[in-house]
C-alpha cells in the first residue's frame, strides 16, 4: 500500500521520516525508552523475522519518497530471500540505465544487481515536489542520531495529543505534530504510520509500535550488515586472546621457574 502523493510531499518537508533535526526551544526531547534489539551485545545477531517484516514496511510506506542506494537486491540474500523471490522483488521497480546504442537513457526493471532506487529522477525534482526539501538516503539513517534504532523507533510511535501543561505555552501552527521523542517536541510531519497499514504475512500485530520496531530493525542492518560477521570475528579474536595469554602465563612461570631453581 503506497502512500499518496500529497502524504508523500508533506512526509519529505522536513526531510526525512520523522529523523529531522528540526526542533523548537519548547523543551527537551523525552528520555528514550528502554528497548533491547536482538543485534545488540557480542552475541548478538539479527532477527530474520523481523528484518523481513522491516522491508515489507519499508517497500509499502518509507520507499515512496526515500531511497536505500547503498542497499542492492541481492544483499536481500541475507534476510533469507532466495534468488528467485530477489528477482521478483527488484522487478517491482524501475531504474534508469543507458545510453543505448542511440546515446539515450531509458527505463528498465531492476535488477539484483541495481540499488534501491530513489522515487525521484534527481535532487532538483525532488526539492520540487517536497517545498524545497530533500528526502535523504536511509542507508545509514540509524547511524545519524544518537539512540540509533531505538531513537528511530521511538521517534515513529512518539506521536501524541501534547499534554496540558505544554499547550498552555507553547501552539501547534498548522502542519506541525507533537512527538514526545523530538527536541521541542514539535515536528514538521505526520505521522507515518497506522494501525493496520501493512499487512503481515506471519501474523505478527499490525501495530504502529511494531511497525515501528521492525522497520528501525530493518534499518539498523541496512546501516550495518556486517553486524553479524564482525561480532563473531570478535569473539574469536577474544578466544584466541584468552588462549594467548594462558599460554604465554605458562611460559612466564616456566622461564622463572628455573631462574629460581638456579
Amino acid at each position: 500500500m503506497k502512500l499518496t502523493k500529497t502524504f508523500c510531499t508533506v512526509l519529505a518537508v522536513v526531510g526525512l521520516i520523522g529523523f529531522s533535526n528540526l526542533s523548537y526551544a519548547a523543551g527537551e526531547a523525552e528520555e528514550l525508552p528502554d528497548m533491547s534489539w536482538e543485534f545488540e551485545g557480542p552475541f548478538g545477531h539479527y532477527d530474520k523475522a523481523a528484518l523481513q517484516r522491516g522491508l515489507q514496511v519499508y517497500r509499502n510506506v518509507c520507499s515512496a519518497c526515500h531511497s536505500l542506494k547503498r542497499v542492492r537486491f541481492r544483499n536481500l540474500e541475507a534476510l533469507g530471500y532466495d534468488e528467485s523471490q530477489i528477482k521478483a522483488i527488484a522487478a517491482e521497480y524501475t531504474v534508469t540505465d543507458g545510453p543505448n546504442d542511440e546515446g539515450e537513457m531509458f527505463d528498465r526493471p531492476a535488477r539484483p544487481s541495481d540499488a534501491f532506487p530513489s522515487p525521484y529522477a534527481n535532487d532538483k525534482q525532488a526539492a520540487y515536489a517536497n517545498n524545497g526539501a530533500i528526502p535523504p538516503d536511509l542507508s545509514l539513517i540509524t547511524k545519524a542520531r544518537a539512540g540509533g534504532a531505538t531513537y528511530t523507533a521511538a521517534l515513529l510511535h512518539g506521536y501524541e495529543d501534547p499534554p496540558a501543561e505544554w499547550a498552555e505555552k507553547n501552539q501547534l501552527l498548522p502542519g506541525q505534530y507533537y512527538n514526545k521523542y523530538m527536541a521541542g517536541h514539535v515536528i514538521a510531519m505526520p505521522p507515518p504510520l497506522a494501525e493496520g497499514q501493512v499487512a503481515y504475512e506471519d501474523g505478527t500485530e499490525t501495530t504502529v509500535e511494531q511497525y515501528s520496531r521492525d522497520v528501525a530493525h530493518f534499518l539498523n542492518w541496512a546501516a550495518e550488515p556486517e553486524l553479524e560477521e564482525r561480532k563473531r570475528m570478535g569473539v574469536k579474536v577474544f578466544l584466541f586472546l584468552l588462549a594467548f595469554a594462558g599460554i604465554m602465563f605458562a611460559v612466564k612461570k616456566r622461564v622463572w621457574s628455573d631462574i629460581k631453581g638456579k
